[in-house]
């Protein structure tokens, strides 16, 4: 039986066995740089809450952090308070969450956290954590966003090299799939698919280069979306030890009758939130390439592999 929740099955730790597909031309692949400046935080700031999976109480303290020294964590309640950086060769698992790891020290879904620092332009930053998961909040980065913006951003001196897609790739598991498309601008696109007719077929399509008024932001516009399940799968998850720290309050749930706990958002909530997802994903390159990134019912475990996939370009 298949497992999902936002829209991605419940897939297995392996990250190999997905196909990489690319365009004939895109074998000889190459990635063009361009310089931009970097930032990190104004001063620190912490937030409270519990793991969605682990059901488990955690602080974060995000701190400024010096240029190029990229995102990153530290598990202030191991010995010795070991680092693990939020780059896609860390990533360990993707079962309806990204986990991170480096030698015994872990941390677990990263996704929010990460998708609104780099959503706001954060490129450096030290995370401080004192438990084996990001905590949930309310479901979104919306409660992350706000604090970013009240601890304020800062420009630095030294800037950074990011890289412009030349060719097209993608990663397919049947129907499901993930692109990174040239483009002349950074746009991520999502689309989702599901039978109960409160979700059914929805897309969205957002570009931090657009210029708008001030309803196209990333704070505005993606980070509110909040996490969502269905409601007929809950039992399913928690039997096999997942989503202990979700209820009503930090996550939607759609049952056969519509949503458990409305009002949404937006009308077409669920998928932004799983751009969202991929926006935290991607991260893991340290910086987005400027491409025009596509998925369509994808998981974690897809936007990781194309991540791992435009990462091997440049090595």
């Amino acid at each position: 039986m298949e497992l999902e929740v936002d829209g991605q099955k419940l897939e297995g730790n392996t990250l190999g066995a997905t196909g990489v597909a690319r365009t004939r031309q895109a074998e000889t692949t190459q990635l063009a740089g361009k310089r931009l400046p970097q930032h990190t935080l104004n001063t620190e700031f912490v937030r409270s809450g519990v793991g969605l999976h682990t059901g488990l109480a955690v602080q974060v303290r995000v701190l400024p952090a010096a240029a190029g020294r990229g995102r990153y964590f530290t598990r202030v309640d191991q010995p010795g308070s070991p680092e693990v950086a939020a780059q896609v060769a860390a990533v360990r698992q993707t079962t309806l969450s990204t986990e991170l790891v480096q030698g015994e020290a872990g941390v677990r879904t990263v996704e929010h956290l990460l998708a609104a620092l780099a959503g706001m332009g954060v490129t450096n930053a030290r995370i401080e954590i004192d438990g084996p998961e990001v905590p949930l909040l309310d479901g979104s980065a919306k409660d992350w966003v706000d604090a970013i913006a009240q601890a304020g951003i800062v420009a630095q001196a030294e800037p950074y090299t990011t890289s412009t897609l030349k060719e097209p790739l993608w990663v397919r598991d049947g129907d499901a799939f993930v692109a990174a498309l040239p483009s002349s601008e950074r746009r991520f696109t999502y689309g989702i698919d599901f039978a109960l007719p409160a979700i059914g077929k929805q897309w969205h399509s957002w570009s931090p280069d657009e210029a708008g008024d001030g309803t196209t932001t990333f704070a505005t516009a993606i980070a509110p979306a909040r996490t969502f399940g269905l409601e007929h799968q809950i039992e399913a998850l928690r039997d096999r030890g997942l989503i202990k720290g979700g209820n009503l309050t930090n996550a939607l749930v759609c049952g056969s009758d519509g949503w458990l706990n409305p009002p949404l958002r937006f009308l077409n909530e669920p998928v932004r939130h799983k751009l969202l997802d991929l926006i935290g994903d991607l991260s893991l390159l340290g910086n987005f390439p400027i491409a025009h990134f596509l998925a369509y019912k994808a998981s974690h475990h897809l936007h990781v592999q194309l991540a791992r996939t435009i990462a091997a370009l440049s090595c």
